[in-house]
């Protein structure tokens, strides 16, 4: 089966995405997550989609040394980079593996962690049972997804800037990452995979940025959406330097401030 071009984060992006965007969406919801976690105390934690490591890399300075972390992901780009955070020392695990088909024995981990990887995940509701599966009883499943591309006025004036380059069939990269927040549907998947005591939030948190042109070059080169500019004949700078000026004009230029918005999940596994 061919993949979505959307979900395939190799060659330059992983660096990009990790250097560009790291900072401004992902550290911040990384921290909440790990504050959450810490209530937990678990003794043994599978990251699903751990994509460029910046949960992971938290989990494994947050966490007790005693505390066993197995790290996944399906993008060998984004999994190279991220091994590439740490020492052999550290007691990380390493496995190259699909979301929805873990390759783990039944309640293996004491918690399942997800960074805004669920929304990549073609077999969402497969994806939740095998965390069900080899989760114990009493385990928790902790993972976040954005709230809806409206919310998040980054995402939205990147989605809106790239598609006034096209007349027609734009890249709908940003549809992806932004189009799984319906927190009934959510439930519902979560419930029918076994999941008791579901709870969620909508969090709010600041979106800062050293400078537009920084931003700007994560969200364009720092995932697929430049495969497909690059692809339609249109040049990737051009499009870079409309999506600086745009975040300028509305958030500044340097340096950017904004806020991201999200759905952090915590559902148990009874």
């Amino acid at each position: 089966m061919k993949r979505d071009p959307n979900v395939i984060f190799e060659g330059s992006i992983p660096g990009n995405y990790d250097r560009y965007l790291g900072p401004a969406l992902f550290e911040p919801f990384a921290k909440d997550i790990i504050a959450r976690l810490s209530d937990e105390q678990p003794a043994k934690v599978l990251e699903i989609a751990c994509g460029t490591g910046i949960l992971t890399r938290r989990l494994r300075d947050s966490l007790a040394p005693t505390v066993q972390i197995v790290a996944t992901d399906l993008n060998p780009g984004m999994f190279a980079f991220a091994q590439g955070k740490f020492h052999p020392n550290e007691k990380i695990e390493w496995h190259a593996a699909d979301a929805a088909a873990l390759p783990f024995p039944d309640g293996s981990f004491d918690a399942v962690v997800c960074q805004f990887g669920l929304m990549f995940v073609p077999d969402k509701e497969m994806a939740m049972r095998e965390c069900y599966r080899v989760l114990t009883r009493g385990g928790v499943f902790l993972f976040n997804v954005w709230d809806s591309i409206e919310r998040n006025p980054i995402g939205q004036m990147a989605h809106q800037t790239i598609a006034s380059f096209f007349e027609h069939d734009p890249p709908n990269f940003y549809e992806l990452p932004f189009g799984f927040f319906d927190t009934d549907l959510i439930r519902g998947m979560l419930g029918r995979a076994g999941f008791k005591a579901i709870e969620v939030s909508r969090v709010t948190l600041p979106c800062r940025s050293p400078s537009a042109a920084d931003l700007a070059t994560g969200l364009v080169r720092g995932n697929p959406v430049a495969t497909a500019i690059e692809e339609r004949g249109v040049d990737v700078e051009d499009v870079i330097r409309a999506v600086s000026q745009r975040i300028a004009e509305q958030c500044g230029s340097a340096p950017v401030e904004s806020t991201i918005q999200a759905f952090v999940w915590r559902a148990l596994h009874e």
